[in-house]
C-alpha cells in the first residue's frame, strides 16, 4: 500500500535549507508534494506590490529548479488557498498539510480558517516556526504584557537562549508520484512588460536561495567587522543587503544569526561590535513582528492614537515630487531614485526620506508606507509599518516627533565625498562638495561651471527646511494640546 503523502505549503520560506516544515515532512518518510499558492484575495489591500511581484517570480523560478533537482516538482496554483489545498489533498490522498507560520493579520486569519476547514476533510494542518527567531507570543514583559519598547525586547530575546541552529538542506525528496496539474509561472504575469522598469533590479539582485547565501557570504567576508559604523554610510557597501532574501525566506534568520557568530569567532574578536549590531538589526525585525502580531492595525493606524488628529497637509504635488526624487534636496532625491532603479534604498537614507515626507511635507506616513510597499523588493508589512511609525513619532518605540532630520547635514555627514548623491543625481555631479547638498546656496558662477540651472536642470527646494521644521513642530503642539483637552474632559 502506497504511503499517504504530505503537502508542504511554501509561503514566506522559499528555500530548502533550514526549512522546518519541509524537514519535518521528510522525516516521516512519506512522499511530499511541494505547493505554492498565490492568493491575492486573502492578502486584500496588502497583496504584493510591483517590485515584490518581480522578486517573487525569480524566487519561485529558483525554488522550482532546486526542488526539481531533488526530484520533486513545485506545484503552482493561483486563487483561493482553501480551495486549492482541498483539491490537492483530495487528488493525492494527503492527510496533512505542513507549512511555516506567518504573522501578517490576513495570514493569521487564513491559517485559522484553514485549520477548521481542513479538519472537516480529515486533513491536519501543522505549522512550524522559522520565519522568525522567536515566535511573538513567547516573549512577554514581567507583567505578562507584549513588549512596546525595543531595548527590553532585545534583552528578553537574548535571555531566552541562543536561537536554534539551522537545519541542513535535504539531499533528496521522496516525491508524490501522482501527476498533478500546475500553473505556469509566466501566466501569472508577475514581471513588467511595457515599459520594462526592472532593468536596474536585474543588475542589482539575484533572487533565490543561492543569491541569498552569496550576499550573506559577501557581507561576512567584507563588512561585518565595520558594520556598526559603516551601515550608516550609503556611499559604501557597509550593509548586508539581506532584507529581501529574509522577507521571502530565501535564507532564515537562524542561518544569518549563527553564520555571523561563527565568522566573529574566527575573527578573534575583531568583529564583536559588528556582530552585536547585526544581531540587533535582526532583532529589530523580530520586534516589528511582535508589534504587528499584538497590534494588527499597525500598518493603517497610529500606535499612539493621539496622532490621528495630526493636521496633515493635502499636497498631492509634493508627494509626487518626493516619489520622483525631485524635491530639490539631493540626499532625498538620491534615495528615491535609488529606490526606483534598484527596488531598494539604504537604511540611513530611508530614515531621511521618510522624515522629509512626514515632517517637511506633512504628508501622512501611510502614503509613504504605500509607496515603499509598491516599490521595495523587501517590502515587509511588519518592518515597513513599524519603521514608518518610528520616524513619524507615532509608534510604540518611536523617535521623538521633534527629531526632524536635516537633509543637508545628513548628506554632509553620511555621504561626505558626495559619492552616493553624485551616482543617483548626476545632473549636479559637477558641484563641489561644499555646495553639493544645498545647490541653491551656490554662487551663480559655481552653478554655471557645473552646468546647472536651478528650476530647469535641477529643481529648487520644494520647501524651506527651517520653515518646514517650525510647521511640523506646530502641528505636534496642536496634537499635544488636543490630547490634553481630551484627557481633561475625560477626567
Amino acid at each position: 500500500m502506497a504511503a499517504v503523502p504530505i503537502l508542504v505549503w511554501f509561503r514566506q520560506d522559499l528555500r530548502l535549507a533550514d526549512q522546518r516544515a519541509l524537514s519535518a515532512a521528510l522525516a516521516t518518510g512519506r512522499p511530499v508534494l511541494p505547493v505554492y499558492i498565490l492568493d491575492d484575495a486573502a492578502a486584500g489591500s496588502w497583496k504584493r506590490g510591483a517590485a515584490s511581484r518581480w522578486w517573487l517570480h525569480h524566487s519561485l523560478t529558483s525554488l522550482a529548479k532546486d526542488l526539481s533537482d531533488l526530484g520533486a516538482p513545485l506545484i503552482l496554483r493561483r486563487g483561493a488557498t482553501a480551495l486549492h489545498l482541498a483539491e490537492l489533498t483530495a487528488l493525492t490522498g494527503a492527510t496533512a498539510v505542513y507549512c511555516s507560520r506567518c504573522y501578517e493579520p490576513w495570514a493569521v486569519r487564513l491559517e485559522t480558517s484553514l485549520k477548521d476547514l481542513l479538519v472537516k476533510d480529515g486533513v491536519e494542518l501543522k505549522r512550524y516556526s522559522g520565519v522568525l527567531l522567536k515566535d511573538p507570543e513567547t516573549l512577554r514583559t514581567q507583567a505578562g504584557d507584549p513588549f512596546k519598547v525595543y531595548t527590553p525586547y532585545w534583552r528578553a530575546l537574548n535571555a531566552s537562549g541562543v536561537p536554534a541552529q539551522p537545519l541542513p538542506r535535504p539531499e533528496a525528496i521522496k516525491a508524490v508520484k501522482t501527476k498533478i496539474a500546475s500553473d505556469k509561472l509566466k501566466d501569472w504575469a508577475l514581471l513588467p512588460t511595457r515599459p520594462d522598469w526592472a532593468g536596474g533590479m536585474r543588475e542589482a539582485w539575484r533572487p533565490g536561495e543561492a543569491g541569498a547565501q552569496s550576499n550573506l557570504d559577501l557581507f561576512l567576508d567584507h563588512a561585518l567587522t565595520g558594520y556598526s559604523e559603516m551601515r550608516n554610510r550609503p556611499d559604501m557597501t557597509g550593509t548586508s543587503r539581506l532584507s529581501p532574501h529574509l522577507h521571502f525566506g530565501e535564507i532564515s534568520p537562524h542561518q544569518c544569526w549563527h553564520a555571523a557568530a561563527l565568522q566573529a569567532a574566527k575573527d578573534g574578536g575583531r568583529s564583536d561590535k559588528g556582530l552585536e549590531t547585526f544581531h540587533k538589526e535582526l532583532v529589530w525585525r523580530e520586534f516589528s513582528y511582535n508589534l504587528l502580531s499584538h497590534w494588527p492595525d499597525l500598518p493603517e493606524q497610529p500606535f499612539r492614537k493621539e496622532f490621528a488628529a495630526y493636521p496633515w497637509a493635502k499636497d498631492g504635488k509634493a508627494l509626487k515630487a518626493w516619489q520622483r526624487g525631485a524635491t530639490g534636496y539631493p540626499i532625498v532625491d538620491a534615495g528615491l531614485r535609488e529606490l526606483w532603479h534598484t527596488g531598494w534604498m539604504h537604511n540611513r537614507v530611508r530614515m531621511v526620506v521618510a522624515s522629509f515626507l512626514i515632517k517637511h511635507l506633512l504628508v501622512p506616513w501611510q502614503q509613504g508606507e504605500a509607496w515603499f510597499w509598491d516599490t521595495l523588493v523587501d517590502a515587509d508589512l511588519a518592518s515597513n509599518a513599524a519603521s514608518w511609525q518610528w520616524v513619524a513619532g507615532s509608534g510604540a518605540d518611536a523617535a521623538p516627533y521633534f527629531r526632524i532630520f536635516n537633509p543637508i547635514t545628513q548628506g554632509e555627514t553620511f555621504d561626505p565625498e558626495g559619492i552616493y548623491v553624485r551616482r543617483w543625481v548626476p545632473e549636479i555631479a559637477r558641484l563641489p562638495n561644499a555646495h553639493l547638498n544645498a545647490p541653491w546656496d551656490a554662487p551663480q558662477e559655481v552653478l554655471r561651471a557645473a552646468g546647472i540651472e536651478l528650476g530647469r536642470t535641477y529643481p529648487y527646494p520644494i520647501v524651506d527646511h527651517s520653515h518646514a521644521r517650525e510647521r511640523a513642530l506646530a502641528g505636534y503642539e496642536s496634537v499635544k494640546a488636543a490630547n490634553a483637552a481630551k484627557t481633561a474632559k475625560t477626567d
